[in-house]
């Protein structure tokens, strides 16, 4: 099994070799770890686009963030960790913010 991709700007490319008795051992333990009954999943947390419009205008009117600042506003906002999270991921993808990393936190910057 070859594995290929980035860490960051890091180039990884991974190989992974098992002898058949290997890989039907590590079948056998995903066998036994798999649960006998079907997880009840747990409640989707919907994220509405007035949650992603009252995001992007926190850090708007904010210009700037810490990680752990904007999150505890977006969990305030949804009154979910999960949802805060799932914003804070959208926001940091959006063509419209810039994350700088700065000691501990990143910085989420609004750039419009």
């Amino acid at each position: 099994m070859r594995i290929r991709g980035t860490i960051g700007e890091w180039p990884v490319d991974l190989t992974i070799e098992l002898e058949p008795a290997e890989w039907a051992q590590l079948g056998h333990q995903v066998e036994l770890a798999a649960p006998a009954e079907k997880a009840t999943p747990a409640p989707a947390v919907r994220q509405t686009d007035d949650q992603w419009q009252a995001a992007r205008e926190a850090l708007r009117v904010a210009g700037q963030m810490t990680g752990p600042e904007l999150l505890e506003q977006l969990e305030q906002l949804t009154g979910s960790t999960v949802a805060g999270k799932r914003l804070l991921v959208r926001l940091r993808h959006s063509a419209e913010v810039k994350v700088q990393s700065a000691g501990d936190a990143p910085v989420y910057h609004w750039i419009g």
